[in-house]
């Protein structure tokens, strides 16, 4: 029988394992067992938290939002009703961005759906 190599795949697969596990503390990026562990585990996590990243920015943006219009005297949730009633196409991310770097557009449409009469 004819002898096999197989020093080309694995040292591939084990450097491709160490380059990813760069900038890992002490043998975490040195030995690929325990790297393999990290970067496996790391992969894990960055799955979950592109998930979870989605679900932050939204609550960050209805915070916003929600400390905007309070000091304009309404709730959050008044106000979303009263956005969707009148046909205002802004999402959340653009309300949040208009109350912090705009307040003075916010208040306009604040103000514009409180004293206008629902459609």
């Amino acid at each position: 029988m004819a002898r096999v190599k197989r020093g080309f795949v694995a040292k591939h697969r084990r450097k491709k394992v160490l380059k990813m596990a760069a900038g890992y503390f002490g043998s975490r990026h040195r030995l690929f067992r325990v790297a393999k562990e990290s970067v496996q585990k790391a992969l894990v996590y960055a799955y979950r938290d592109r998930k979870t990243r989605k679900r932050f920015f939204r609550r960050l943006w209805i915070i916003r939002i929600n400390a905007m219009v309070r000091s304009l005297g309404i709730n959050y949730s008044t106000f979303i009703n009263k956005i969707h009633t009148h046909k205002i196409v802004l999402n959340r991310k653009i309300l949040s961005f208009l109350s912090i770097h705009h307040p003075n557009v916010m208040n306009h449409i604040v103000k514009n759906i409180l004293n206008s009469s629902s459609v």
